[in-house]
């Protein structure tokens, strides 16, 4: 009998680290905008820049972002039954979502979830981006389900708006 280990993945947005230079992260997005324009494959200037600062060293204090997420995956961990856990960034940060895949299915995990902190309809890393990279990833790992809990349940998103409302009224 062949026993499931299911894995968990959160990702997040990513952030800027406050002392990156700015430069570095105007020339990448100039990459990224001519690449895409083209319909051409990442540079190699620009996966060189993309991972210069996505491995910048970061503080609470300088990216208070990536903090952040932590702390999320944190008060979320205990709550998902022992399930293996990962956080993932789409941009700016580390780890990239393939290489937290990676991990858990390097750890064991015959079935992944994606679950992002964007849950707004309209987003390109939510609604584009993500899914793609699963797409690409299916292949690579045959034998693991890999799966995406995206779109949001917009009424529960509301609710959640309302109680944090209520909160602070």
């Amino acid at each position: 009998m062949i026993t499931e280990k299911r894995g968990v993945v959160l990702v997040g947005h990513g952030g800027i680290p406050k002392d990156c230079p700015q430069e570095l992260v105007t020339r990448l997005k100039r990459l990224e905008a001519q690449r895409r324009a083209a319909k051409q494959p990442p540079s190699t200037e620009e996966l060189e820049l993309d991972t210069k600062i996505r491995r910048w060293p970061r503080t609470a204090t300088t990216d208070p972002y990536q903090s952040g997420l932590e702390a999320v995956g944190a008060v979320l961990r205990p709550h998902l039954n022992g399930m293996l856990f990962g956080l993932a960034y789409n941009e700016f940060c580390a780890p990239t979502l393939e290489e937290a895949v990676e991990d858990l299915v390097h750890q064991g995990a015959t079935s992944i979830t994606v679950l992002t902190t964007m849950f707004t309809p309209g987003g390109s890393h939510s609604e584009v981006e993500i899914p793609e990279l699963l797409d690409h990833l299916r292949p690579k790992y045959p034998a693991v389900a890999l799966r995406y809990a995206w779109p949001f349940d917009l009424q529960l998103i509301a609710k959640t708006l309302t109680d944090q409302l209520r909160r602070w009224s």
